[in-house]
């Protein structure tokens, strides 16, 4: 391992499925896992990464069928399940045995962390959820299901354009930003992953269970946005206070600096499980 806290340690782990991609950086610290979620790889942290690498070994990496993270076999529709499964065959290969690790965990993949926290409470020191799109959470759920499937017959008739100008409506009518990625995984997103995903609902009962070590987070700046809203509803669930980042759904892209000292801070105020 590179000692340097700006190098970057690249991998491919085998997993069930597929091959993951993983990136490893700074040798000193807390293990901290960084998960990406939507259409979203590894790069999508190449700000905010480095900054925390300065007092945390950061893992990130590409979910399984975005960029690096290859399939085994042809495209399929992707499980919350299997991809929280993902996270502790990776944490197994990179972090030594009885470790805790900290996480920060974006959009989908907030719903993967969740899941894999409430199975391996053990393995978790502390898990911060940004802005999950568990659309099942909200009370007029079938309206916004409904547009996801909207969503899905576009992309079918007319491509990933126009399906994406009909998604926009779950971020205020407002176009995808612009992203660090590896690749275009748009059309793997829109048919793969959208619809799983936000028809997911978290178990409310094992969440509430460790909730002293989770933090529920969404962006100032997505407030008005119904990607906002579930992050909100489960903050509410958990009787917690939802803490709010720089930025909106992906703030961390453009202020990398101010979301870590956010992050950190954040992290810092969960209790430590003995």
């Amino acid at each position: 391992m590179n000692s340097p806290a700006s190098a970057t340690v690249t991998g491919r782990l085998p997993v069930p499925g597929a091959t993951l991609h993983h990136e490893v950086r700074g040798a000193a610290g807390p293990p901290l896992l960084l998960l990406a979620g939507g259409n979203s790889d590894a790069a999508v942290f190449e700000g905010l990464a480095p900054v925390l690498a300065d007092d945390h070994r950061v893992i990130a990496y590409d979910p399984r069928g975005n960029s690096r993270s290859t399939l085994d076999g042809p495209p399929v529709d992707q499980r919350v399940e299997e991809h929280a499964d993902d996270i502790r065959r990776l944490l197994d290969h990179l972090v030594p045995a009885g470790q805790r690790v900290r996480v920060f965990a974006s959009c989908s993949g907030g719903l993967a962390a969740l899941h894999f926290a409430g199975l391996h409470p053990e393995r978790v020191e502390a898990l911060v959820v940004h802005e999950p799109p568990a659309l099942r959470l909200l009370p007029d759920a079938e309206e916004h299901l409904r547009l996801v499937d909207r969503v899905e017959e576009t992309r079918r008739r007319e491509g990933t354009g126009a399906a994406m100008a009909v998604l926009s409506a779950l971020f205020g009518g407002r176009p995808a930003p612009e992203l660090p990625e590896e690749r275009d995984n748009t059309e793997f997103f829109l048919a793969h992953v959208l619809r799983p995903t936000t028809h997911h609902l978290p178990d409310l009962t094992t969440i509430a269970a460790g909730a002293a070590r989770i933090a529920v987070a969404g962006g100032r700046a997505s407030r008005e946005q119904t990607v906002h809203r579930p992050a909100r509803a489960l903050a509410a669930y958990l009787d917690q206070q939802l803490v709010e980042f720089p930025g909106g759904h992906v703030g961390y892209v453009k202020w990398p600096r101010e979301f870590a000292e956010v992050l950190r801070v954040t992290l810092a105020a969960l209790p430590r499980r003995r």
